[in-house]
C-alpha cells in the first residue's frame, strides 16, 4: 500500500511540474483543494493507465523500440498522456493537454521528475 501512494505522489508531483512548465497542459478547478483534488485523480488515472495500457502497446510496438533506439518511448509516454487527458474528460476532470507535441515534452517531464521523485521518496521495496 505504502507503494501505491507513492507512485501516486511521485505521479501527481511531477504531473504538477508539467502543468506548471507548459501552458498546453491546463487542469483547472475552483479552489486549491479541488485543484489538489484534481490532481491527485489524474496521478490515479495516469497510474491506472501507464500499468493497464502501456505494457501493452510496448509490447505491440516493440520492433519500433529496437528500430529507433528506444526513442519511439517519447511517443508512448505521450500517447499515454493523451489517453489520461482523454479519460479525466470522461470522468469531469478539468485536465487537459493540447497537441501531440505538448504532449511529448509533457511526457519527457513527466518521466524525469517522477524517476528523480522515485529516487528521493521511500519505497517498501
Amino acid at each position: 500500500m505504502k507503494n501505491f501512494l507513492v507512485k501516486t505522489l511521485a505521479n501527481a508531483g511531477a504531473l504538477a511540474v508539467a502543468i506548471w512548465l507548459l501552458k498546453n497542459i491546463t487542469l483547472t478547478g475552483d479552489s486549491f483543494a479541488r485543484e489538489a483534488l484534481a490532481l491527485i485523480l489524474v496521478a490515479l488515472v495516469f497510474g491506472v493507465v501507464n500499468w493497464l495500457v502501456k505494457p501493452v502497446v510496448k509490447v505491440l510496438s516493440f520492433p519500433l523500440f529496437i528500430l529507433t533506439l528506444g526513442l519511439i518511448t517519447l511517443v508512448v509516454n505521450a500517447l499515454m498522456l493523451l489517453l489520461t487527458s482523454w479519460l479525466a474528460g470522461k470522468l469531469s476532470i478539468e485536465f487537459h493537454v493540447h497537441g501531440f507535441w505538448t504532449a511529448v515534452l509533457g511526457g519527457l517531464i513527466i518521466s524525469i521528475v517522477s524517476w528523480v521523485l522515485h529516487v528521493v521518496l521511500p519505497d517498501d521495496e
